[in-house]
């Protein structure tokens, strides 16, 4: 296909790992991909594309301003390629007005990565530098956005993440996307059968053999080895490793009982349709 497939998530959800597997798919090496030189094209709110194609520097700009122009620069960015794009994305799928979405869908196909929330917050609270409880509270908000700051420069433009059930919903329930959802949880419990559905929906020529090999490549210990001896460039400021634990129910050992019920009180409907939650219990 030639256009955008987006890959689509709330932060800390499995992104990095997705491009990673969607790298080593590609790469016709016996050796995994280095990190810092993934084979995928950016993120959604980097700066250096749409300054390219609208030629003004985004500092220039105001968020709703550039907010306004992007849906532009993703229509021109979808028509202009020769090849399949993949590019990160963290906004929800949010209007700019009645009829404009900020990611247009013209040429374009979704992956949506969910992650049950309660892991959620225990890692994105390393990632941004906030206690669990105040990671808890920001998840639970529906103007949650990252870099909103406007006293500061970011890399990144501002971006709006909502609540954890906003930023799910407002991609599931959108009827218009060509979306793939995938859980963090099947790619760990059943990484063949989940990424052989994602060469599969990315019209990538299928190949077991090629796909085995990209997810041994793409596993967590060798991601966070390739840390330990290179570092990582996306690693967050607040944080001393990109790469911690990469594991499903370390919400476990690091919630409160207190912070578990304000999670499932917010975003009970949604946790319970990816099956985070069965008869009011945690399911994973």
């Amino acid at each position: 296909m030639k256009g955008i497939i987006w890959l689509a998530s709330y932060p800390k959800s499995g992104n990095t790992w997705m491009r990673t597997f969607i790298s080593n798919y590609m790469s016709e090496k016996d050796e995994p991909v280095n990190i810092n030189e993934l084979n995928t094209d950016g993120i959604a709110s980097g700066r250096k594309v749409f300054e390219d194609m609208v030629g003004v520097e985004s500092s220039y700009l105001a968020p709703d301003e550039i907010d306004k122009l992007r849906p532009e620069v993703y229509v021109r960015l979808s028509e202009e390629t020769d090849r399949t794009l993949f590019v990160k994305v963290h906004d929800a799928y949010i209007y700019i007005d009645k009829n404009m979405p900020l990611i247009p869908t013209k040429n374009c196909k979704f992956i949506y990565i969910a992650r049950n929330p309660l892991d959620v917050a225990v890692s994105l609270s390393f990632h941004i530098g906030k206690s669990i409880e105040k990671t808890v509270d920001k998840m639970c908000d529906e103007n949650f956005c990252f870099g909103d700051k406007s006293e500061r420069y970011s890399q990144q433009f501002r971006q709006k993440l909502l609540s954890w059930s906003g930023h799910v919903e407002s991609f599931l329930n959108n009827k218009s996307l060509d979306l793939k959802l995938i859980r963090y949880e099947d790619m760990k419990s059943t990484p063949l059968k989940t990424f052989t559905e994602i060469v599969e929906f990315c019209e990538l020529d299928m190949d077991e053999k090629r796909i085995k090999k990209a997810i041994e490549f793409s596993d967590f210990k060798v991601l966070k080895k390739q840390e330990q001896e290179t570092g990582f460039k996306e690693r967050s400021i607040h944080s001393e490793n990109f790469f911690r634990e990469g594991k499903t129910g370390s919400w476990k050992d690091k919630l409160t009982e207190k912070q578990i019920q304000k999670i499932i009180d917010k975003n009970k409907k949604t946790m319970e349709k990816l099956g985070y939650l069965l008869n009011n219990e945690v399911n994973l």
